[in-house]
């Protein structure tokens, strides 16, 4: 038997814990919740990794909307959930390349590999991958181009996606693998430019979410409104792919 924090009693207004990668997208699905309802959630973001221990520590999260459906698996096998979630979006990752750069935004990270030859690529932003889906997506495009060992004294590592997207749009880092609802951002596109990576370059980003145990009524229906069409068409303006209605 596996152990089981202790049940979260429901708060008035339910703290919602978020992957980076919605700090916009899930934003705007919060305010339109709001006016169509009149209750409000406590939007909390940071990698997913970090978010999943805790939950397991005890943390008042009600809902958890995971970059990697892996963990909310997990953290059903645990008895931390009330069922096994719902898929709400399919991630992209993005090269992105802030004003000022010498290197060049390309798909195929050709000019990138060039930069780190010729010394004009001196940092790259990625979130760590030992507990954000994106980093390890990062980690998987740098491998699938044969400059992961390259990169090893390049890399500047957020401590979640949001926090790598900063580095890059500071001109921190010269590049950047970031999530592309972060880089489409009206904030990220006054900072740079960008390119979707190869999305076969990486395992696919499925994002899943689900209601923690002690969930109250207004998780619950914050939960249901992302899965409705007004939510689903936000998700779509930040560049996620929708998963089918009832997965």
């Amino acid at each position: 038997m596996f152990a089981t924090a202790p049940i979260v009693w429901a708060a008035a207004v339910p703290v919602v814990a978020a992957a980076s990668d919605l700090q916009y997208a899930l934003t705007e699905v919060a305010a339109a919740f709001t006016r169509s309802s009149g209750r409000s959630v406590k939007l909390t973001f940071g990698s997913s990794g970090n978010f999943v221990r805790q939950i397991m520590q005890g943390a008042p999260f009600e809902l958890f909307f995971s970059a990697d459906e892996a963990y909310v698996r997990d953290l059903d096998e645990r008895r931390l959930t009330l069922d096994r979630g719902a898929l709400y979006a399919v991630g992209r990752l993005a090269l992105f390349v802030p004003n000022g750069s010498p290197v060049r935004a390309d798909a195929q990270l050709n000019d990138v590999a060039a930069a780190l030859e010729d010394g004009r690529l001196r940092k790259i932003a990625i979130a760590n991958p030992e507990h954000a889906p994106y980093g390890r997506a990062a980690r998987a495009v740098l491998m699938k181009k044969g400059l992961w060992q390259k990169a090893q004294g390049h890399l500047v590592m957020g401590e979640n996606i949001s926090q790598a997207a900063q580095f890059a749009a500071s001109g921190s880092a010269e590049t950047g693998l970031l999530a592309y609802s972060l880089v489409i951002s009206a904030r990220m596109a006054k900072a740079g430019t960008h390119v979707l990576v190869p999305a076969d370059w990486h395992d696919p980003l499925r994002q899943r979410m689900v209601l923690l145990n002690g969930a109250g009524d207004t998780a619950r229906l914050f939960y249901a409104f992302a899965q409705s069409a007004p939510a689903r068409t936000l998700f779509e303006k930040y560049g996620f792919t929708l998963p089918a209605t009832g997965h």
